[in-house]
């Protein structure tokens, strides 16, 4: 069903944990609650969200993602889980399965991230893509698993001072969203500071 927005500038997010045990309730779900913290403190502008816990099979994505996008009215959509090299992991065929446009620099950006942290960044298969149909169109991003690397993923790097060493991949969300026709998202700059062109910037009244 989709999701009715309470504003005209409200994002709706949809969430996806991607994990065959936490989905059978061998182990609880770390992704969709670190998402829902972060955007918690990060965005200032309107939001709501629409959140899934399903297994590596790779229907069962495409059609969740789908679901979300098409059926719930996402604007944005973020998976955790699942982008690694094992035989499991099938989110970003998945991804790139539904998506209509593949948007590369996001998973380039998200690698050089984690590879400050560790070397095995490198595995990484994480994918971008939007996906569009006749009236709307949203992002599609593959996100790591653990909480402390979807944190340094979208938020980037900081120094002792709280100044920016490398940009975290959701600085470019908001005029992604703009571009594609999606409302307007804005940040509290000490989590995340959004660029935007100059032209794309809006006057406050």
């Amino acid at each position: 069903m989709k999701k009715t927005r309470t504003h005209p500038d409200e994002l709706i997010i949809g969430l996806v944990s991607i994990s065959d045990r936490a989905s059978s309730g061998v182990y609880e779900d770390q992704g969709v609650p670190a998402l829902r913290e972060w955007f918690s403190a990060a965005l200032s502008s309107p939001w709501q969200m629409e959140t899934r816990l399903i297994p590596d099979e790779k229907p069962v994505i495409e059609k969740t993602i789908i679901e979300l996008v098409d059926e719930c009215g996402c604007d944005l959509v973020l998976t955790t889980g699942g982008t690694g090299p094992a035989r499991r992991d099938v989110t970003p065929e998945a991804t790139l399965a539904v998506g209509t446009r593949e948007m590369p620099g996001f998973g380039e950006q998200m690698r050089q991230i984690s590879l400050k942290f560790v070397p095995t960044a490198i595995l990484s298969r994480q994918v971008a893509v939007i996906r569009e149909t006749s009236d709307h169109a949203a992002l599609i991003m593959n996100l790591p698993g653990q909480p402390k690397s979807i944190k340094e993923t979208l938020e980037g790097l900081k120094d002792e001072s709280g100044k920016s060493l490398v940009s975290g991949i959701f600085a470019a969300v908001p005029y992604c969203i703009d571009l594609i026709g999606g409302p307007y998202i804005e940040t509290h700059e000490a989590v995340c500071k959004v660029f935007r062109p100059k032209s794309a910037i809006r006057t406050k009244n």
